[in-house]
């Protein structure tokens, strides 16, 4: 059996809406990846789906994949919210357009190619690998530059 891949997010955002960055962690054995990036007009919503987003755009085959998330948001979208929208085209319980569509149509898609399990970790409690990704999309954040 292969080697699953364990891809750690976080997104983070200066001001919501405001400049957002985020970060992954990609792990493969003894394997290591990091990736960070930001945007100068988003919220951590958008940040946080990003983070899964990029972490596994960097896959090249089909895996097993846990994805270890402290955003509620991400993994009740994924696990519970995403079916009903796609049946009622992309709208809300409520019969509003879904936030953020464009991400969860392509985290939809890039996570149909593999077999994932989404975990979540609450935030700032110590977890080493969701302090690094924090860490991370923290630097995304820098790399954008604040408005002060």
């Amino acid at each position: 059996m292969e080697k699953t891949v364990y891809l750690y997010t976080d997104g983070a955002c200066k001001g919501n809406p405001g400049v957002g960055g985020w970060g992954a962690v990609l792990r493969y054995g003894t394997h290591e990846k990091e990736l960070f990036g930001g945007e100068a007009d988003t919220t951590n919503n958008r940040m946080e789906l990003t983070a899964i987003i990029e972490g596994l755009t960097c896959l090249k085959r089909a895996c097993d994949v846990v994805i270890c998330t402290d955003s509620q948001y991400v993994k009740n979208g994924m696990e519970n919210w995403i079916h009903g929208w796609k049946k009622n085209g992309w709208k809300t319980a409520a019969k509003k357009p879904v936030k953020n569509e464009d991400l969860w149509r392509k985290l939809d898609a890039l996570a149909a190619q593999h077999n994932i399990q989404w975990t979540w970790v609450r935030g700032h409690t110590g977890h080493p690998e969701n302090e690094r990704a924090d860490a991370l999309a923290n630097q995304g954040v820098l790399a954008v530059g604040t408005t002060s």
